[in-house]
């Protein structure tokens, strides 16, 4: 079925059946999203009745693969229409050949880094907004309501600039395990907080904060002088907590992060 205002290809296949026995009731696919970089390859799922909020969720440095894709089926399964994006799509088609052991092996991170190199802060704000566009286009996405942003590790960063670049639209931005977030650059994750319309929950692992224990100071204090809402702890568990297929994750910590995410997007 194709979605006549956007002229893509609408992902109406039902989940296979291990999945549909998990998350009963959604429907999924791949969809391709115009960019004025190119065409991003994401995974988009939403339950099968209903309008619900959108959200744009950004993975981490290893990408778009089938571990995200369970987590998008996990939060669309709570009622939202989710956009997980391969974000190396400028010089990289899925699936990608990144894993964990990629940035130890330096043949493998010297074919890595330039692609974490092409997501530049104008980059992902351009991205954001074609993002949030396609979302708005959907037929399974509510208008009436904010939309929501996520990412984990460098994808929380992004999520902080999605906020920056839609502020009309995303109304709630969350990083988990965020990296670089607060940098002396001009244009530093906390620095754009105030660009934003968004609601934050911002949950470092417990390595994160031993490497850099002032960032959640810097990020309280942007939050504080945005006036823009901000829940920061730092976890009891390293970085990567939350992801399935990460060395570092830890089940009991990564729900206790999920909850409150769901919190969060309570408010959209």
């Amino acid at each position: 079925m194709c979605d006549e205002s956007t002229g893509l290809r609408q992902p109406q296949r039902a989940m296979a059946d291990g999945d549909a026995q998990v998350y009963p009731g959604l429907r999924e696919g791949m969809v391709a999203v115009p960019t004025e970089d190119g065409t991003c390859e994401a995974f988009f799922v939403h339950p099968g009745e209903g309008r619900h909020p959108g959200v744009i969720f950004w993975p981490d440095a290893i990408g778009l693969r089938p571990a995200k894709q369970a987590m998008a089926r996990r939060l669309a399964a709570s009622g939202y229409a989710v956009l997980a994006v391969n974000q190396y799509y400028r010089g990289a088609s899925l699936p990608l050949a990144i894993g964990f052991d990629s940035f130890r092996d330096a043949a493998a991170r010297a074919k890595v880094m330039p692609l974490i190199a092409a997501l530049t802060p104008d980059a992902i704000a351009r991205d954001a907004q074609a993002y949030a566009a396609f979302l708005d286009a959907q037929a399974a996405v509510d208008t009436a309501r904010g939309l929501g942003t996520q990412g984990y590790c460098m994808g929380g960063g992004q999520a902080f600039r999605t906020g920056a670049a839609v502020p009309e639209r995303v109304r709630a931005v969350a990083s988990f395990h965020g990296g670089g977030l607060v940098t002396e650059a001009p244009d530093s994750p906390h620095r754009i907080i105030a660009q934003t319309r968004a609601a934050f929950l911002i949950l470092p692992g417990r390595d994160d904060d031993a490497g850099q224990p002032e960032a959640k100071d810097a990020l309280r204090a942007a939050a504080d002088a945005a006036g823009r809402p901000a829940e920061i702890e730092v976890y009891q568990a390293d970085h990567g907590w939350c992801v399935p297929d990460a060395p570092a994750y830890d089940a009991a910590e990564a729900d206790r992060a999920w909850a409150r995410l769901l919190a969060l997007y309570a408010g959209l």
